[in-house]
């Protein structure tokens, strides 16, 4: 057991070795205020700057730092997000801008969704069958001879 003490030991220290370490360690709550309103460019996650997890992102962990550096700086984070997309565009932005054109993305989603339903609702309308209604009178234009006919046969069934 005294034998053992140390080999376990050992291990624990091994384990806590092999727990993995990020590339950086800028990931501040005044870097994630700026990165949730970034967006990750790296073409494999749907994630923002602040919440990329991926080993070795080549986008998410520059821009880390340069968030970092021009806080340091002392800019403030609308000048952070603009420097971003003055270099890389609209497509910086993890939700696009509400003014302009760009109002067009926050409002298609709906248009699009009440259109859709315009479209069930009228092609419901024209071409649904309509409803049969049963009959249950005989016409009033049936010939005098087959309605006595009629009569005859069932009197004789009764």
């Amino acid at each position: 057991m005294i034998r053992r003490l140390p080999v376990i030991a050992l291990l624990f220290v091994l384990a806590g070795l092999c727990i993995p370490q990020t590339a950086t360690t800028y990931v501040t709550p005044e870097i994630r205020r700026v990165g949730d309103k970034l967006a990750c460019n790296c073409g494999s996650c749907n994630n923002t700057v602040a919440t990329c997890q991926m080993l070795q992102c080549h986008y998410s962990s520059p821009a880390r730092e340069k968030i970092a550096t021009m806080q340091k700086q002392g800019a403030n984070d609308q000048a952070i997000v603009d420097s971003f997309v003055k270099e890389t565009g609209l497509i910086a932005m993890a939700a696009p801008p509400t003014n302009g054109f760009s109002l067009l993305g926050w409002t298609m989603p709906f248009i699009a969704l009440l259109l859709g339903l315009g479209a069930i609702v009228i092609y419901q309308k024209r071409f649904r069958k309509p409803t049969p209604t049963p009959e249950t009178t005989l016409p009033r234009d049936i010939d005098e001879k087959y309605r006595q006919r009629i009569e005859r046969e069932v009197a004789e069934l009764e």
